[in-house]
């Protein structure tokens, strides 16, 4: 078994309102009257508020070579990854000391939007007195399922090593993959709803020395399962052209929800003997206000098992592989009862679905 001991966040620093983003669209873009009518109230009704970038809005009006972007990917993804790892391991929140980064003994770096070779786990390692025999999984292309499947291996990894610790870092820059030139309904939806984010979840074996840590009631994960929609792959996920990352985002999306994404629910709430209504809480990566909406109907739930979902969607955007922690964060600072259960989902290309069982420890 695996246990989630402290959640950090590296924040970007610039924060944009959704208005202003709209408005730095319709100067970007050349539609009709009727175009901008037809696209614009994705913005309205994306359920965002705001979203942080490692950019201000002035870099969105000029044009980007693949390079440049992939070298400021390469420098933020760095500086943040830090301040979340950093934030991590010495949250007062969640943890009764600081966790020394000697301590770490597998680092999970997952990222989708840049390319770091070496990868970018080994520049974290350099940048703080973590050990040299760490074990190393760098994860690349599970977009929003990332997340979920950096927690699922980690607690594969853990329960075979129940004495270690693993460290998960998912940084998702997805300004950076912006393209002034795509004027695809799918770029103008990933726009309405993408901000940048970086997270990094502590988690720690049954044996672990570092268990003792912890602060406040913590998840842990009892279960995880992964599910592949076969063909899909035009669904969800990047088409890498000369100017880098086009966004390929189907309105599909809900109606997979409704229907591929309830099996894999169904299977596994029957796998694991679930029932919706003995489930305290959903920890799920709100890819959107239509895929919530969606998720909400499978699940025959109230909004206030998601609604940290619907929080972090407001203020932060979908980032992502990130998004799931930043969600998972908010419901550890809840007081929640040992032996609750909650169900951390997320969905990414494949088309595929990933679903954790937590339980809430002492």
């Amino acid at each position: 078994m695996s246990n989630i001991c402290s959640i950090g966040l590296g924040i970007p620093e610039f924060t944009i309102e959704q208005q202003n983003i709209k408005e730095i669209v319709q100067e970007i873009f050349s539609y009709s009257d009727k175009q901008i009518n037809r696209l614009l109230p994705v913005f309205d009704n994306a359920a965002v508020n705001k979203r942080q970038f490692v950019v201000d809005q002035s870099w969105f009006l000029k044009e980007h070579t693949f390079k440049e972007k992939n070298d400021l990917y390469q420098t933020a993804a760095e500086n943040y990854s830090l301040d979340a790892i950093d934030d991590c391991l010495k949250n007062s929140d969640f943890l009764q000391e600081d966790i020394p980064y000697e301590a770490i003994d597998m680092i999970i770096f997952v990222s989708s939007s840049g390319i770091a070779a070496p990868s970018m786990d080994v520049h974290l390692m350099n940048a703080r007195p973590f050990r040299q025999d760490v074990k190393r999984m760098p994860l690349w292309g599970l977009g929003c399922a990332g997340g979920a499947i950096g927690l699922a291996r980690a607690h594969e990894w853990l329960t075979a090593y129940p004495e270690k610790t693993a460290l998960i870092v998912c940084c998702e820059l997805c300004s950076l993959t912006f393209q002034k030139g795509d004027s695809k309904k799918s770029n103008m939806v990933g726009t309405a709803l993408f901000g940048d984010g970086v997270s990094a979840a502590l988690a720690v074996g049954d044996e672990s020395p570092y268990l003792k840590s912890r602060k406040t009631s913590t998840p842990k994960t009892i279960a995880a399962s992964s599910y592949l929609k076969r063909n899909s792959e035009d669904v969800m996920g990047w088409d890498i052209n000369n100017d880098g990352f086009e966004v390929i985002f189907k309105k599909s999306i809900p109606s997979l929800v409704d229907s591929f994404w309830r099996e894999h629910v169904m299977k596994f709430f029957e796998v694991e003997g679930l029932k919706s209504d003995h489930i305290h809480s959903f920890v799920s990566h709100p890819g959107g206000r239509k895929v919530m909406e969606a998720m909400e109907n499978v699940l025959q739930c109230s909004k206030e098992k998601l609604k940290f979902s619907y929080q972090v969607l407001a203020d932060h955007g979908n980032m992502s592989s990130a998004t799931v922690l930043y969600v998972l964060r908010e419901w550890m600072k809840e007081t929640i009862h040992p032996g609750e259960k909650s169900v951390l989902s997320a969905l990414g290309p494949g088309f595929s679905s990933e679903l954790l069982l937590l339980e809430w420890m002492e």
